[in-house]
This record gives C-alpha cells, sequence and structure tokens, in this order.
C-alpha cells in the first residue's frame, strides 16, 4: 500500500485504505459540463466499509454549473427538503476527494435536517478527485486549488444561494472536513454573510516539519485568523490525529480566546483519529462521529433557525 501524504498531514489510518473501486452509494451519477459525480473515492474506500445512505425521499437535488469570478462553470451539487422554503443554507467543503457520494449523502443528511445544503467542486478545474486511486494525482490536483481560487469558489456559491427563493440568505453556515474543515475557518474570517460554522478536523496551523514554501503556500492559517472570525465557529477533532496534534489545537483554543471569541470553540474526541466522521474509511468511528454530528446540527440550528 502506497504512503498518502495528505494537506491535513499524515494519519495512521489513512495507509490501511483498501483499492477497491465499486461505490455503494445508491444515488444515481450525474455527468454535468464535464463533471462525472462518481461514487465513493475508490483511493478511501475501505474494503468492509458500510456507509451511511440517506435516501433522497422529500428531498429535492440538484446538480448544475455557476459562474466563478474567474469566468470557470464551477460545478455544484445541491440538496433541500422538497417545497418552497425558504432554508437556511450550509455550505459544505470537502474532503480532497471533492463531490463524491459521502459528501453527497452529508447535503442529504443536512437537508434532511431542514437545510439547503450546497457542495462546491473545488477541484475540478484542474480534473475531478472522485474517481481517482492515484493518490499523487489527487495530491496535484487539490495544490493546485489556492486559497484566492477556493475563497472565489466560496463566494460565487454565496452569491448564487442568495439568488434562490427556496433559500433563505440571511441565515448562512458553513460547514467542512478535513482539507475543507480548514476551509471553513477560512471563509468564517472573510465573509460575514457566513453566520456559523462547524469544522471537522481540518488543519489549523503548519506541522513543526514545515518547509518556508509548505507554510507559505497553506497561508493563511486558522490560527492567526482568530481575530478575524466574522461568525462562531464548532471545531471537532480526534485526539489521535497525528496530522493535527493536540498542541495545535491548544494553539487554537488560546487564539480563540485571546480574541475574544467566547461563542466559537473546539471539542476534541480523545480516541478518535483523523477523519473519524468518514464512515466509507477506515478511520470512522461510529460512535464520536454520531456524537459530532449531534453537535454540529445544535450549534447550526441554534444560529440558523433562531
Amino acid at each position: 500500500m502506497p504512503t498518502l501524504i495528505r494537506p491535513e498531514g499524515p494519519e495512521p489510518d489513512d495507509v490501511r485504505f483498501s483499492r477497491r473501486t465499486l461505490a455503494t452509494g445508491v444515488l444515481s451519477s450525474g455527468v454535468l459540463g464535464g463533471l462525472a459525480f462518481a461514487g465513493y473515492a475508490p483511493a478511501a474506500l475501505a474494503r468492509q466499509a458500510a456507509p451511511i445512505t440517506t435516501d433522497d425521499d422529500g428531498l429535492t437535488l440538484e446538480t448544475t454549473t455557476i459562474p466563478a469570478p474567474d469566468g470557470f462553470a464551477l460545478p455544484i451539487f445541491a440538496a433541500r427538503p422538497a417545497g418552497d422554503g425558504p432554508w437556511p443554507v450550509v455550505v459544505v467543503a470537502s474532503e480532497i476527494f471533492g463531490v463524491h457520494e459521502y459528501i453527497r449523502d452529508v447535503c442529504r443528511r443536512l437537508a434532511k435536517a431542514g437545510y439547503a445544503a450546497v457542495a462546491p467542486a473545488f477541484f475540478n478545474r484542474v480534473e475531478d478527485p472522485a474517481p481517482l486511486s492515484d493518490m499523487t494525482r489527487v495530491q496535484q490536483i487539490v495544490g493546485a486549488a489556492g486559497y484566492e481560487q477556493v475563497m472565489g469558489d466560496v463566494s460565487a456559491t454565496l452569491d448564487w444561494v442568495s439568488q434562490q427563493l427556496w433559500a433563505d440568505s440571511d441565515k448562512v453556515g458553513i460547514t467542512g472536513f478535513c482539507w475543507g474543515g480548514k476551509v471553513v475557518w477560512q471563509a468564517c474570517a472573510r465573509f460575514a454573510v457566513l453566520d456559523a460554522g462547524v469544522a471537522w478536523y481540518g488543519r489549523l496551523a503548519p506541522p513543526e516539519t514545515a518547509t518556508p514554501e509548505q507554510t507559505a503556500s497553506g497561508q493563511p492559517w486558522p490560527v492567526d485568523l482568530a481575530d478575524d472570525l466574522k461568525c462562531p465557529v464548532l471545531g471537532l477533532y480526534g485526539g489521535q490525529d497525528r496530522g493535527i496534534p493536540l498542541p495545535g489545537v491548544e494553539a487554537m483554543r488560546a487564539a480563540l480566546q485571546r480574541a475574544g471569541q467566547t461563542d466559537s470553540g473546539i471539542h476534541v474526541y480523545p480516541d478518535a483519529p483523523h477523519a473519524f466522521h468518514a464512515d466509507y474509511r477506515d478511520s470512522y468511528r461510529a460512535a464520536d462521529a454520531a456524537d459530532g454530528w449531534r453537535r454540529a446540527l445544535a450549534f447550526l440550528d441554534a444560529r440558523l433557525k433562531s
């Protein structure tokens, strides 16, 4: 098996990925503007995985493209409750594998909870990473998605949402996983329209072994953005995440405290590894994932449904 190097840092569970390519999702694939929404990412799908699958009963699903600031036709996947709404909105920032079945299922779960969930395909200017098993290529694709491009895609998503009659554009949040967890902190420091963020194990600071080039390429780091947060953020992290060690988590907590961000905070699951919510991977921890989802919904509900 290959040794995988991720933007979030290496994690022991990550090197036990299966090469299995058969997706187990129940949502049929859609092709739009050159984008094939594949099943579960084969680079990370565990052989023994039994992912949660959420049906689309009572939901409206949509795949479309929207104009990004650089002119790119940005693919998005959206799920919302059937009916007129308006529904509070949650932008969903994916892992490095893009908008694959796990991310689409997260959108459906949010829709079942009364939200309009929208997942932009940040990486598709280069190539859709979802169907790939070559982690070197996945890393190249992810590395091409720089901060300004990603923030531009978030901005385009927010603009599109504001034009939808089914969306309550006064109640907007963001959640994200792994790579997308870092995007949550960055977006909440940049966009005043956001009312809440939930970051699942996104890197907070450069690792101690990072080169100056790696440190610079990852900027801005969440630990440096605490003063700039424009809405509360809940961080959900694993105590056994070797890619995001606890000293980095404590540094973020201290930064939030210094900045007076009393409505933001971080919850750590002591025995959980990185990607403990990813139910298609070996790293999945069902109890911690369920508790994290409960906390995430409670956090979003308090700020987007009041």
